[in-house]
């Protein structure tokens, strides 16, 4: 197992633990004495506005939105960065190996779908089908870590590339059947800004920093155009390439050090820091920066942020006798199960001769 998987696989598993922890203290907190404090929390407006009177322009939202479209575009980074990784560098090289997960993410929406249709087809709750698609890929990334914690790498991997799928479909699908508004205008300035950002790529070295300015630009202009936001950082993430250090960056990045020893100044000390972070692919040094981040911290708040569920009798009650909650319920502890089995096992079966 290459060294960088290995980073990836244990960092996923150390955060598991506070992933569960958060999720355990949403629910304790909601169903409290103190449960009003949750929601008021999490319902608190946050306004960023540059400028003042009326020519300034900015954005809002509660902090649940703030953490589910802001903060959690940093995980969706980080899972574009380690699936272009395994594209690149990894397991996913052979293109053949993209066939299985791609196969078995559509089966996994497609029999949970059915299923929620076959419940609620032609009833009040048939437009909600949307809701039965999606993996939520923080949970189960969290628990597939806590319940397997030696799982095999492909293994891993192969759920990575199926939930990149996945919440790409499930993205679109909210932005084409759910999303009441979509501003074309601002639809464009993020496609404009994310072509600025592939461009960077072959700029010189300088010049790499405007690709946070750009970054945070395709955010506010999806943010603006009504469709989720963490899609751009899925995007950004998937359009980073991974590859091993040249020959001639390991020579600089020597050359520079050897340089600082012989004269350890904090010029020189600088110049071997950057030399060698250089010879690194920008993949793996944002996600070297971003997955402890992502992993200890984001992921977490977004369990406390939304896991806190108000539970009572009546509510149970409904539920149970719901259409929509049997059509979701078997839909994902069914369907997305059965679903990715039988797609893994139609996208391996070999095609047989004539």
């Amino acid at each position: 197992m290459a060294a960088p998987v290995r980073d990836f696989l244990g960092t996923e598993t150390g955060s598991a633990l506070f992933l569960l922890a958060a999720t355990v203290l949403a629910l304790v907190w909601a169903n409290s004495p103190w449960a009003n404090s949750y929601e008021s929390l999490w319902s608190t407006t946050l306004s960023i506005t540059v400028g003042g009177g009326g020519g300034g322009g900015g954005i809002s939202a509660d902090l649940r939105h703030w953490v589910n479209e802001g903060l959690m575009t940093f995980f969706f980074l980080v899972v574009g960065l380690e699936a272009k990784r395994e594209l690149d560098l990894g397991d996913l090289r052979e293109r053949r190996r993209v066939a299985i997960p791609l196969f078995s993410a559509v089966g996994g929406m497609a029999v949970p779908v059915a299923i929620y249709l076959a419940f609620n087809a032609g009833g009040p709750g048939a437009h909600g089908w949307g809701a039965a698609i999606s993996t939520d890929t923080a949970f189960a990334l969290g628990a597939l870590a806590l319940l397997t914690p030696r799982a095999a790498t492909r293994l891993r991997v192969f759920l990575l590339t199926l939930s990149v799928v996945d919440d790409l479909c499930a993205l679109l699908v909210v932005a084409v059947v759910y999303t009441t508004h979509i501003s074309i205008l601002a639809l464009v300035v993020a496609l404009a800004l994310f072509g600025g950002l592939l461009a960077l790529r072959y700029a010189p070295q300088r010049l790499r920093p405007v690709s946070v300015v750009l970054a945070i630009g395709v955010w506010v202009a999806m943010f603006e155009s009504g469709i989720d936001p963490v899609l751009s950082g899925l995007a950004i993430g998937l359009a980073s390439s991974a590859y091993p250090p040249s020959r001639g960056d390991l020579e600089r990045a020597t050359a520079l050090a050897r340089s600082f020893r012989e004269q350890p100044t904090p010029e020189l000390a600088r110049s071997a820091r950057e030399g060698v972070m250089s010879a690194i692919s920008p993949n793996e040094r944002l996600q070297y920066v971003l997955h402890p981040w992502t992993a200890y911290v984001v992921v977490p708040l977004f369990a406390l942020a939304n896991a806190g569920v108000h539970l009572s009798g009546t509510l149970l009650g409904q539920a149970v006798r719901s259409p929509i909650t049997l059509g979701i319920l078997l839909g994902y502890v069914v369907g997305k199960p059965l679903g990715i089995a039988a797609a893994s096992w139609l996208a391996s079966s070999p095609v047989p001769s004539t």
